[in-house]
């Protein structure tokens, strides 16, 4: 029992923001978060947590069995606890990403029922462009940052390490709620492409309204051209 990974307690930082505690009391939890914070930039105002349940049974027959919200494994070791902790860390990260994409959808939500009361919006171009950009940037990181579609290597070392890594991601739906995040995000892209043409299409209204504003000063000033010279003439 000395060496077993389970006598011990772990704590697996990630760099997109993610930490993951193992074995560690409910009262000790905010001293090792403290721990993180004086080594982390761009800290979140909200915390979000998740507690999972990680047992071991040496004398069970398979290598894992799961159950709702908790793992029983035969041997628990580090490489179990990385494994572990990478797919709750990433469940933690879907979570504050989609909880973003949610807020823009309804942001859009807004603008769509406005337009339909009045039939017009009051964005400006400078607003939409950072939307583009919040969108882009959060698919961009749920991709590279948190590596939601990058498989362990871990996992490919060996398949009972495997099982438990398909088993979590399968128990969490990371998979499932990536696919309803990607469709809130073609939502919003969809929205931004139609919010792009009102603009550009009030964009050109403007443009075509000054060309008429000067076509109808230059008629006016040539008009004045011909009665002043019919003026001078008839005098």
């Amino acid at each position: 029992m000395k060496n077993k990974a389970s006598c011990f307690r772990y704590m697996v930082v990630f760099q997109y923001g993610s930490a993951v505690l193992f074995n560690i009391e409910d009262h000790e939890v905010e001293s090792h978060l403290e721990m993180v914070r004086r080594h982390a930039s761009g800290l979140l105002t909200e915390m979000r947590r998740d507690d999972y349940t990680v047992k071991e049974q040496p004398l069970m027959t398979g290598d894992m069995q799961g159950g709702p919200d908790y793992i029983v494994l035969k041997t628990l070791d580090t490489d179990s606890i990385r494994i572990i902790g990478s797919v709750l860390g990433q469940s933690i990260a879907l979570d504050y990403f989609v909880s973003q994409v949610d807020g823009m959808v309804e942001g859009f939500a807004d603008i769509n029922r406005a337009m339909e009361k009045t039939g017009t919006f009051t964005m400006d171009r400078t607003e939409l462009i950072k939307l583009v950009g919040k969108a882009n940037s959060n698919l961009a990181d749920v991709i590279l940052k948190v590596g939601l579609f990058e498989r362990s290597e871990i996992a490919w070392r060996e398949a009972k390490y495997a099982q438990i890594f398909e088993y979590l991601r399968e128990e969490y739906e990371v998979t499932q709620r990536f696919g309803n995040l990607d469709f809130k995000l073609k939502f919003v892209e969809h929205n931004i492409r139609f919010l792009q043409e009102v603009i550009q299409n009030r964009r050109s209204d403007l443009l075509e309204w000054c060309i008429i504003f000067l076509l109808t000063i230059e008629n006016v000033i040539a008009i004045y051209e011909i009665v002043r010279e019919s003026s001078g003439v008839s005098l």
